[in-house]
């Protein structure tokens, strides 16, 4: 009997790989939200932005073609070239540097690991928030295939297939595709017809040679989409500032209704051509493992928006962007055994992120595009990093660890037209140390206290103060930082597994878009402060059933925030400038005011989820009826923390699944927002007005499957 239960508890085990090796996550000092391919599926998360539905204190918020992931109130709306996220994607081990790919189809995925708090040891720049881990599955030399293909309301078809298979008996192949269209919900105001459509596809393919100690693997992604979702706007109602229209737009050109929209039926547009290219060598050098991950990633976008967000041909602003990334990495890992375990490592990065700007107005008249600038920051960062683990007693760790970057902003330039004009080079050097103490009392638990810092990297404002006459002075902004203290409980078991953890931040030097006498720029302006503590769990009831919650409690302050950026009414400045905003087209006048005390931006301050997953036999096969349930609390989508509010909401997640008797074939009905809650997703806000994109309404659909 103990032989069995030994049995259950090691299948039960949590791996992650919060901290560059494979552990089981009891023994991992760090708050981490772990889900496999089955918890995925119970809350239909087939893009990574679904899984904010399952992990407390993350948000993945737009700006245009940018996604933004939050957590725990650390994050960003800083678009600018060069200006990065502050959380860290990777996938497979590779670092994915640009906003514009921060959202994608989950293909084959093995896990999805969310670790909070600053990473700036172990994965270093742009993890001030923290990080997210998505490993997907390997090729193998044993074939096996799967496809699945669902349909859903708004015409929403998915397929995906991947077959996998040996060439020789150490050589494997994968393939895998994925191709996605529907309709979005609203419907175009003058038409009353939904006449959106989004059409994405990718296909990925990989070679894994297995030598026994060296291993290569060599992976190959193309993907594109076409998908306007997220400039479907209509005009946010503040309960302030009330409804916010452009002045010079009549009534009959926009909407407030969360199922219209109002620009033409293809004036706004958001596509993408990506190329990826990463090759990962492994080899076991006895004492150690060593791995080298080699990675180049070539994404062009093309977008135009909106900016007064009305049916009006007036402000459409064309941003095209043109991404170049290279990254270089090497990893040393001891072998588990010894006192002393220890991960040490060099990494290399080139990024460009190239932007071009043009006024579209007349491209619904069959003219051509007008260009207006542009701007590129090619940023370098070399990084070696080492951290070290002592086993004091049998019980007792202590873990110690250091990262060194060097960053440089090399041939900046901005444009004016078609004209470029160069920038100064930028240099900055950080460190961000480590710090833990765990204690275990038993083989299943866990107590940790750390501290950790991170660092969001500098940013050369070339989008900005750059262009800002009459000075034309380039802001060096300087990099943030974030020094967090943590204390966490873990533990596991067969029948449950619990964390828990609190945690403070200091959060200094954050880097912040505001105006100044009308002018948009980049500076180094608020201090933020923010603690909070969170709590999951998983429940293994038996009889197939388990459960499984979680919830954050997040309380962010801009302690200090000068010149915060706050929009008001042209009007009530008098009417002089009224008179000289309805000239210009403009509505609000974005004014700096130094506040205090004030909500961080996009952060809610309870957010939390409750998921249950019920497996009963039927016709010889498996019956799987599961949901998720989510609430987040309200927040502020402005940049100062005090304007344009949304959240307070929930959502539900419902499948039921049933899988033939030889686990083969599989039939399944979901449905996404069955609480039907209507939400704004995001808001666009500027000196036109203030548009807003809205959740898609309650939906069902049904997949079908097969694999071996």
């Amino acid at each position: 009997m103990a032989a069995q239960d030994a049995d259950v508890q090691a299948e039960r085990v949590i791996v992650v790989t919060a901290q560059r090796r494979a552990e089981a996550q009891v023994d991992v000092p760090i708050s981490i939200t772990a889900l496999d391919a089955g918890m995925l599926e119970t809350a239909n998360a087939n893009e990574l932005s679904g899984i904010q539905s399952m992990v407390p204190a993350l948000r993945f918020d737009r700006q245009s073609q940018f996604v933004q992931p939050t957590i725990r109130g650390v994050g960003t709306s800083i678009t600018t070239s060069g200006g990065g996220s502050n959380v860290g994607i990777y996938v497979d081990g590779f670092y994915s540097p640009n906003p514009a790919e921060a959202d994608f189809d989950l293909l084959r995925v093995r896990s999805v690991q969310v670790l909070k708090g600053p990473q700036g040891t172990l994965f270093g720049r742009n993890t001030t928030g923290g990080a997210i881990l998505v490993e997907t599955a390997d090729p193998s030399v044993d074939p096996a295939m799967e496809f699945r293909a669902s349909l859903a309301s708004f015409e929403a078809i998915r397929a995906q297939g991947y077959v996998t298979t040996g060439l020789t008996d150490a050589l494997a192949l994968d393939l895998e595709g994925n191709y996605a269209t529907g309709k979005a919900f609203q419907r175009n105001i003058a038409s009353g017809a939904r006449d959106r459509r989004y059409r994405n596809w990718q296909v990925r393919t990989g070679l894994k040679l297995d030598l026994g100690d060296v291993t290569a693997k060599l992976r190959y992604q193309h993907v594109e989409t076409d998908d306007p979702r997220p400039l479907l706007y209509n005009i946010f109602v503040d309960d302030v500032l009330g409804i916010g229209a452009p002045s010079f737009a009549p009534p009959a050109t926009y909407t407030t209704d969360p199922d219209y929209y109002a620009p033409g039926p293809d004036r706004s547009f958001i596509t993408t051509n990506n190329d990826i290219v990463q090759l990962t060598l492994e080899a076991d050098l006895g004492f150690a493992e060593l791995a080298s991950f080699t990675q180049y990633r070539d994404q062009d976008v093309d977008a135009s928006l909106d900016l007064d967000k009305t049916a009006l041909t007036i402000f459409q602003y064309g941003l095209p962007v043109f991404n170049r990334t290279f990254t270089q990495e090497f990893l040393l890992t001891s072998r588990p055994g010894p006192a002393l375990q220890y991960t040490a490592g060099l990494f290399y990065l080139f990024n460009s992120d190239r932007y071009k700007t043009y006024a579209d107005n007349a491209v619904p008249l069959g003219f051509g595009r007008v260009r207006l600038g542009g701007s590129d920051a090619p940023t370098r960062s070399i990084a070696a990093f080492v951290d070290l683990t002592y086993e004091v007693t049998p019980s007792l760790f202590v873990t110690g660890g250091l990262r060194y970057a060097h960053d440089t902003i090399t041939n900046a330039f901005y444009n004016v037209g078609e004209e470029a004009f160069d920038v100064a080079d930028v240099k900055s050097d950080r460190f961000t140390p480590r710090l833990v103490v765990r204690y275990k009392p038993s083989d299943t638990t866990s107590l940790y206290a750390s501290y950790a810092r991170g660092y969001k990297a500098a940013i050369l404002d070339v989008g900005g103060s750059c262009q800002n006459p009459p000075d034309f002075v380039c802001n060096d902004v300087s990099p943030e930082t974030i020094d967090a203290f943590e204390i966490g409980f873990k533990t596991e078991s067969a029948l449950l597994s619990f964390e828990a953890a609190a945690f403070y931040y200091d959060y200094r030097n954050l880097q912040v878009s505001l105006f100044t006498d009308g002018r948009a720029e980049i500076i180094n302006a608020a201090k933020a402060e923010i603690y909070g503590a969170e709590a999951a769990f998983a429940l293994r009831l038996g009889g197939g059933f388990s459960i499984t919650a979680g919830g954050a409690y997040v309380h962010g302050r801009y302690t200090d925030f000068p010149g915060a950026p706050v929009y008001m009414p042209c009007a009530d400045f008098g009417p002089d400038v009224a008179a000289a905003c309805a000239g210009s087209g403009v509505s609000y006048l974005n004014v700096p005011v130094d506040l205090k005390n004030v909500d961080m931006q996009r952060t809610p301050e309870f957010t939390g989820n409750l998921g249950a997953r019920w497996e009963v036999g039927l016709a010889g096969g498996e019956l799987a009826l599961s949901g998720n349930f989510y609430y987040t609390s309200s927040f502020f989508f402005g940049p100062s923390g005090t304007q344009f509010q949304g959240g307070d909401y929930e959502t539900l997640a419902l499948r039921a699944q049933w899988d033939d008797p030889e686990s083969r074939f599989f039939l399944a009905v979901f449905g996404d927002n069955v609480t039907d809650s209507r939400y704004v997703n995001q808001v666009q806000y500027n000196n036109f007005g203030f548009g807003a994109t809205w959740s898609q309404p309650r939906t069902w659909g049904v997949e079908i499957g097969y694999r071996y």
